[in-house]
């Protein structure tokens, strides 16, 4: 699906324009969308894996007989009963009782689905009609219709997060951003066996496993096992839904009986393959009476108990639950509160004893504005059981320092890109010697580079037709003789550019065309690699004036069009076409935006591979001032046992920039400008409320 950020910000807006009409908080309303959500792609689901059967019964690869529900599990959907379907509930009479319905159909659902059973929202009756039915109509557009897997799971967890954003969460808990998610997973692999997130929220950590285990062409639920502890009932049935929508079956434990500090609900001690988790930072309120005696989970023991006999700070307790959870090959990877990894008194024997296992494989450094409630920075720890008994790495660490590595997505909120969180993964791999992975990576962004310069010649194509036919309509009017004339040395400037842009154009798929000849026969070898990235260097300029060139192309057929409507009084002219004018500048617009855009995925693509060649010239891990050293214990114990990068990598060395991206700077500010209006907005239209409450 195209432009899938600006498609589930339209949504959202649509469902919160809904909510407000519904008179309902938001923490009453999203349990209701996000079931109509899991529905509308249960249905997608039902009927792709229908499809399929039928198309095997056709094909003789299986026998014509009634279903059963293994049939569509193997498929990984629900063999949803008849009413129970999205387009059943769409289709019923108006004046139908639809609240009823939908709350039958989740009913239904879960009696056939024994994991989601008690889980679905079933108060739908509470919607009056016409607000519900516009509610299910936002979710039933052809688009969603046939919405994949992918992403619908991504839409869902887009709603997930706004909903996160609607309030602040309290005692240390954030929901974990999916790129902070998909870090860990690059990070630790978790390709088979038991999986565990004791804090397992939403249940992110499952379905990003899940996609990664996918990209490598296997089935997740044959691989894998999933277990989850949540204490937030509703929160955990989310993650059940969460699940759902994913295709994917997960025993998540919820309430008392799941709060991790006091209780080990699944018995997986030593047992897991792998620990994910995003605990809730700097909690002072465990009883210490209560987990002191909890020698399995906490074999390094209590962090330090102050005078009202609680824990000072659980984050050693999750560090503890983390380690001991895993079994002798087993890796965590968590996000924990950047203060932890140099806390100092009974927290640092801790993590001394902790660090001494050589267990502690990696660190991570995060900037501040990943979380979206909260600004706070943080660190991915990294733990790997195996290494403890490999005599070449225990007693190393691997210290990254990824704060200066982000882009913004608005003005409060940061993320990594995905092809940031490949470059980060790039450098795990040199650290675990998988140079082989970081040149396939490396390849793979001088490909797309290359693809998208060919790709380019289309939209180029379509910019230079639209500034012509712009030209074209203009020229009869715009040409005339004038005493004085303030629209001819516009006029002139934008004619002649029209064949320097055609020119550049031409120069720039010659250029393509020639790389594209020598990249088939390159070497793919790291030498080979690296000559083949600095060739695309001339490539990635062009783009970069080609980009000025339409911009400025773009910017003066829109000053001929505006002084000749506002200084010439173009529009009573009768060789002035005023509507095919303005069809055509808007069609410029486009076109131009295309353009650009196209442009920039090429110089994108050769930056992406100019960042890891740059800092890994030979592929193989070196220290980079300011990113990353790979630190062992004695130096770690000179720094009081810190784990903390920053204080290791050293800070990066300011660049002199002679390449400066204007485009990201702008890209950049509008971000910022964009946030500001709408905060500007939101502002006046609470002292418009605040003066109307008042009588004012």
């Amino acid at each position: 699906m195209q432009g899938i950020e600006q498609f589930e910000s339209e949504l959202w807006k649509l469902a919160d324009t809904l909510r407000a009409n519904s008179n309902l908080a938001s923490n009453e309303y999203f349990m209701p969308i996000l079931g109509l959500i899991f529905l509308r792609q249960a249905t997608n689901r039902y009927h792709q894996a229908l499809a399929a059967i039928e198309a095997e019964k056709a094909a003789g690869k299986m026998p014509d007989r009634a279903l059963v529900e293994a049939d569509f599990t193997r498929r990984r959907a629900l063999m949803l009963p008849e009413g129970a379907r999205y387009d059943d509930l769409m289709k019923l009479e108006k004046g139908a009782d639809l609240g009823a319905a939908v709350t039958g159909a989740m009913e239904a659902i879960e009696q056939h689905f024994q994991p989601l059973k008690g889980q679905l929202p079933k108060d739908y009756g509470r919607f009056d009609n016409e607000v519900l039915e516009g509610m299910m109509r936002t979710f039933d557009t052809e688009a969603l219709r046939n919405a994949s897997g992918d992403v619908f799971g991504r839409i869902y967890e887009y709603f997930i997060a706004e909903f996160s954003k609607q309030g602040a969460h309290d005692n240390g808990e954030y929901y974990t951003p999916p790129s902070l998610v998909q870090t860990i997973v690059n990070v630790i692999e978790p390709n088979h066996g038991i999986v565990l997130d004791p804090a397992c929220g939403s249940g992110g950590m499952f379905v990003q496993s899940s996609h990664f285990i996918e990209r490598a062409g296997q089935d997740t639920m044959k691989r894998v096992t999933f277990y989850g502890h949540e204490k937030n009932e509703t929160t955990a049935r989310i993650a059940q839904i969460n699940l759902a929508v994913n295709g994917l079956q997960g025993s998540i434990r919820a309430g008392n009986d799941a709060i991790t500090y006091y209780k080990d609900p699944h018995e997986l001690v030593g047992k897991c393959d792998f620990v994910m988790a995003n605990p809730p930072f700097n909690v002072d309120e465990v009883d210490a009476e209560k987990v002191k005696g909890d020698k399995k989970r906490l074999p390094f023991g209590l962090p330090g108990v102050n005078k009202s006999k609680r824990v000072s700070n659980a984050n050693y307790l999750w560090l503890s639950y983390f380690y001991s959870y895993l079994n002798e090959n087993g890796r965590a990877g968590v996000v924990m509160s950047s203060q932890a990894s140099s806390a100092g008194r009974d927290e640092a024997t801790v993590r001394q004893k902790l660090v001494e296992t050589g267990a502690v494989d990696v660190m991570i450094d995060i900037r501040g504005n990943f979380f979206y409630t909260r600004t706070v920075p943080c660190q991915l720890w990294f733990l790997d059981r195996a290494k403890e008994r490999d005599e070449q790495r225990r007693d190393q660490v691997l210290m990254l320092d990824a704060r200066n590595i982000y882009r913004k997505v608005s003005r409060a909120i940061c993320d990594f890109s995905p092809e940031q969180q490949k470059n980060i993964a790039a450098i795990i791999w040199l650290y675990r010697g998988q140079g082989d992975r970081f040149l396939a990576l490396l390849e793979s962004y001088l490909a797309q580079a290359i693809a998208n310069g060919e790709a380019a010649a289309a939209p180029l194509g379509e910019f230079t037709a639209a500034l012509g036919k712009l030209i074209e309509l203009a020229r009869p009017f715009a040409s005339h003789a004038r005493e004085p004339d303030p629209i001819g040395e516009t006029w002139k400037e934008l004619c002649d550019l029209r064949e320097t842009v055609a020119g550049d154009i031409a120069a720039f798929n010659d250029e393509v065309a020639a790389r594209n000849k020598a990249w088939a026969k390159a070497a793919r070898d790291n030498a080979g690699l690296n000559a083949s990235r600095q060739s695309l260097h001339p490539a990635a300029e062009r783009c970069r004036d080609l980009t000025k060139v339409i911009d400025l192309a773009a910017k003066l057929a829109g000053r001929v069009v505006d002084v000749a409507v506002k200084e010439l009084a173009a529009r009573e002219s009768d060789v002035w076409p005023n509507a095919d004018v303005g069809r055509a500048r808007k069609a410029l617009e486009s076109a131009r935006a295309a353009a650009v855009e196209a442009l920039h995925q090429v110089r994108y693509f050769v930056k992406q591979a100019d960042w890891l060649q740059e800092r890994f010239p030979d592929a193989k891990l070196r220290e980079v001032e300011g990113l990353v050293k790979l630190v062992d214990r004695k130096e770690i114990e000179e720094h009081d046992w810190s784990l903390t990068p920053g204080r290791y990598v050293g800070v990066a060395p300011e660049e002199v920039d002679e390449d400066f991206d204007f485009e990201e700077a702008l890209r950049s500010i509008h971000i910022d400008l964009q946030g500001l209006n709408d905060e500007a907005a939101g502002l006046a239209a609470q002292i418009a409320k605040n003066f109307e409450e008042l009588g004012v």
